[in-house]
């Protein structure tokens, strides 16, 4: 089923100096963009049968996390049930290191980061994974990996697609106040603010 993405604005490069047009919308069509233009004349190409999400904020190629093995390997994200022993924030340093860590362990943690992630508009982040629990759920999450955090040049890098016409559907929604209202991946929403 195709799905028509509207939204307040879209910005189709990634970046803040992308700048975003409004009255524009994306239609997915699968793991994939199938267009990408002004609302009404999408909506008028697709018709009928489409499935309209409207979404009150700037849709954006998403968030690429350069950081991502630091924050999952190298951190413990606490289960909410170890909040009053451990904390609701994640655990580094001496206090990583003081807790008694085993595969399984480390796998929940990675599944409880990707959802901050995700609840972040991340649509991608650099490797590599060097724990096999944690390489498998980054696996399961469907964020895009990059291998490492080289720097362009002329800047930060920008492994987040533009979107486009048969571009992978991986995006998201940001609410005027910054905060993540959506994120999509390979046409799935993964995440929605409450």
């Amino acid at each position: 089923m195709l799905t028509l993405h509207k939204a307040r604005a879209v910005r189709l490069g990634p970046g803040k100096d992308a700048e975003p047009l409004t009255g524009y919308a994306v239609v997915v069509d699968g793991d994939r963009l199938a267009a990408v233009g002004p609302y009404e004349e999408l909506l008028a190409a697709y018709g009928t049968g489409v499935r309209i999400r409207e979404w009150d904020g700037t849709l954006t190629p998403g968030r690429h996390e350069p950081d991502g093995a630091a924050l999952l390997e190298g951190a413990y994200h606490p289960d909410p049930r170890e909040a009053a022993e451990l904390g609701a924030e994640p655990l580094t340093g001496a206090a990583l290191a003081a807790l008694p860590m085993t595969e399984t362990r480390w796998g929940a943690s990675a599944r409880r980061g990707l959802q901050r992630l995700l609840a972040a508009g991340t649509t991608s982040l650099a490797g590599p994974f060097t724990r096999p629990a944690v390489r498998t759920a980054v696996q399961r999450s469907g964020l895009r990996q990059t291998g490492g955090r080289a720097v362009a040049p002329e800047g930060p890098p920008h492994p987040v697609a533009a979107l486009a016409p048969g571009a992978p559907a991986d995006f998201a929604v940001f609410a005027p106040d910054g905060t993540c209202l959506a994120t999509v991946l390979a046409g799935r929403l993964v995440h929605r603010r409450r």
